[in-house]
């Protein structure tokens, strides 16, 4: 059974923190707990903007500032799923630190999640959603599970991880997400690990469901 239209638009959830805050965890136990064609996943990660640099040069770049997204084509995208038509998700490689020329197709849903460090950064995407949660995770957990995923996963050295960590990661947390905090409907700290404030999303995710399909 394919998509069907259900809402007169979709419910956006926005959900922000930091590096390592677990914020993916929480977003992939939202999408576990809908029905697999009703909710759709969208990462801030897949919007890196390409760059026409060496790999040595863009390994050096700040990925943890807002003008490393293209925010432009995000928002447009959002838009586009709000009208229930689908869109072509830019395909990124953290390996090779670039986006790369393939996409894939993602289908219009009833619930659609953005996640990412600056989804609460930018107001046009605040203004598409319905729900904005921001995770909160102490420091020195956030850089263990950064160390963990970029040595594991993307073949970083501790020295890349340290120096990004010190030069960029912490200090824009400081500067252009944390502040976003103040912009979200819903604080969870711990992460994945706070089943509770899970739950309640949840609870309140189905409720709007609910709500929106009376208005048919």
């Amino acid at each position: 059974m394919g998509f069907q239209q259900t809402t007169k638009k979709p419910l956006i959830i926005g959900v922000s923190g930091g590096s390592g805050s677990g914020k993916t965890t929480i977003a992939q136990q939202l999408v576990q707990a809908f029905d697999a064609e009703s909710i759709a996943l969208l990462q801030m990660d897949s919007y890196y903007k390409k760059l026409d640099l060496p790999y040595e040069q863009r390994k050096e770049q700040n990925f943890d500032h807002p003008l490393a997204f293209d925010l432009d084509l995000l928002v447009a995208d959002l838009q586009k799923l709000c009208q229930f038509q689908g869109i072509e998700v830019p395909i990124y490689d953290f390996v090779a630190s670039n986006r790369t020329i393939k996409t894939h197709h993602q289908e219009p849903a009833s619930v659609i999640i953005l996640e990412g460090i600056l989804t609460l950064y930018d107001q046009r995407l605040r203004d598409l959603m319905d729900i904005k949660v921001f995770v909160e995770t102490a420091d020195d957990l956030r850089l263990i599970r950064r160390i963990k995923r970029d040595v594991n996963e993307r073949g970083y050295t501790l020295e890349t991880v340290f120096s990004q960590y010190l030069e960029h990661v912490r200090p824009m947390y400081q500067q252009f997400i944390e502040p976003t905090k103040r912009f979200a409907d819903l604080i969870i700290p711990e992460g994945g690990a706070n089943k509770v404030a899970i739950d309640l999303l949840i609870s309140k995710i189905k409720y709007l469901i609910h709500e929106q399909s009376k208005l048919q």
